[in-house]
């Protein structure tokens, strides 16, 4: 990574201070071993749980250090935010805990769960506003309102009390374990949270690396510091909500260039995977994002072994009518999943053929469109078949074209792939 110095750099002294100004609305969340991944990787692995905050993610540190240092004047005019969720959660939290109002502006395609939990956190004092289709528009039509009406801003990541409330967590994880720590694994959205952590384990545990995670179809802060720029990306995959921003912060780019030991990505299908994981075996819940740091494992397996990790568990904000998207895209992850165009003869008794013959015995449908055209010698259906084995898929292939059943393979084409499923 680049080491060259930056203009502003969160400094353990502010992230004491923020620590001290949090206690009333911040517990101190658990620090616990993951036996399944620890095993799983021949390390100690530790799950650093801010799913278990009262808004269920890391974000109310935060917003409640930005508020609670803005003049009394500042607060009477009120605050405004925009988020994709979980930032404007703490921010409805801290208006409410302080008596304050405040304005929430959140992207259309917010899951209705983080709408309804942001209102129910903020009652009378918080008006939720939705806008556009990516955080990046909710944001812009936010400060478009702070300077119509000279309101504050609370930014969720590139601002200095944001990123200094953050690092409370690094406190925390270095008081609650004697082991050296070698590696975090932390979340990277717009970079608040990595920044934060960046100046509290500079001070407390230098040898610690910690690497940043972001989405495969959200690389903002791996393609500004590959081109040692801050660079807004246009075209994202707005999955994985609170970690898919189109332009990192300016104060977050600068100290993550500088500070974070590696940056990868983790494709969508893995985190969604790991999710199911976390449920099924873990009985913890989290969102895609909360997920990602724990998916990252895989891609450090052979660097982790024998260390101390800690992962930080960013937030459990998930939308149970968001289960089965999650389901299917772990399932096109694994290849066990595959959709095809289906060329069926029309004649009585080809779909019991197909069923008979060219499906094999593990072979599952779990989607068909079909509509019969009495014109055409074969009538196309999209189907869907979910496999036991991925090596099953290129014999079921072969059956396909050999009785002529096979029209075309729509999981490699992913503009026509979402056009017909």
């Amino acid at each position: 990574m680049n080491t060259e110095v930056t203009t502003y750099f969160p400094e353990l002294e502010n992230i004491q201070k923020a620590a001290s100004t949090i206690k009333e609305v911040s517990m101190v969340t658990p620090l616990m071993n993951s036996i399944r991944y620890s095993r799983m990787y021949d390390a100690n692995v530790l799950l650093k749980r801010e799913d278990l905050q009262r808004v269920r993610s890391y974000k109310i540190r935060g917003a409640f250090n930005k508020i609670s240092s803005l003049t009394k004047e500042q607060l009477a005019k009120g605050v405004v935010c925009a988020s994709a969720g979980n930032h404007a959660q703490g921010v409805a939290f801290a208006c409410h805990h302080l008596g304050i109002q405040g304005t929430i502006y959140m992207p259309s395609v917010t899951p209705k769960q983080k709408v309804e939990q942001t209102q129910m956190f903020g009652g009378e004092y918080v008006k939720i506003v939705l806008e556009g289709d990516t955080f990046d528009d909710a944001s812009r039509a936010a400060k478009e309102l702070c300077i119509k009406e000279e309101k504050t801003f609370v930014h969720p990541f590139d601002d200095p009390k944001t990123i200094e409330g953050q690092g409370t967590i690094g406190l925390e994880v270095f008081k609650q374990t004697d082991d050296p720590i070698d590696y975090i694994f932390v979340a990277i959205g717009g970079g608040g949270l990595a920044s934060g952590l960046c100046g509290a384990m500079k001070a407390l545990s230098p040898k610690t690396k910690i690497i940043g995670v972001e989405p495969k179809g959200a690389p903002s802060m791996l393609t500004s510091i590959q081109r040692n720029k801050n660079t807004e990306i246009f075209d994202i995959d707005k999955f994985i909500d609170g970690a898919a921003v189109q332009k990192v912060g300016d104060l977050n780019f600068d100290i993550c260039k500088s500070h974070l030991s590696d940056m990868i990505t983790v494709p969508e299908g893995l985190v969604c995977q790991t999710i199911l994981d976390l449920y099924n075996r873990d009985a913890i819940v989290v969102e895609p994002a909360g997920a990602l740091t724990l998916a990252a494992l895989a891609f450090y397996k052979d660097k982790i072994k024998g260390k101390n990790v800690v992962c930080i568990v960013s937030g459990s904000n998930n939308d149970i009518t968001r289960t089965a998207e999650i389901k299917e895209r772990a399932l096109l992850f694994a290849d066990l999943k595959h959709y095809f165009i289906v060329r069926f003869p029309q004649r009585a008794g080809a779909l019991k053929q197909f069923v008979g013959e060219i499906l094999g015995p593990n072979d599952d449908i779990t989607h068909f469109e079909y509509s019969k055209k009495s014109s055409r010698e074969n009538g196309p259906a999209v189907v869907g078949i979910e496999l036991k084995d991925k090596n099953d898929l290129q014999p079921l292939i072969s059956r396909m074209k050999k009785h002529n059943f096979f029209g075309d393979y729509l999981n490699d084409k992913p503009d026509l792939f979402q056009f017909l499923v």
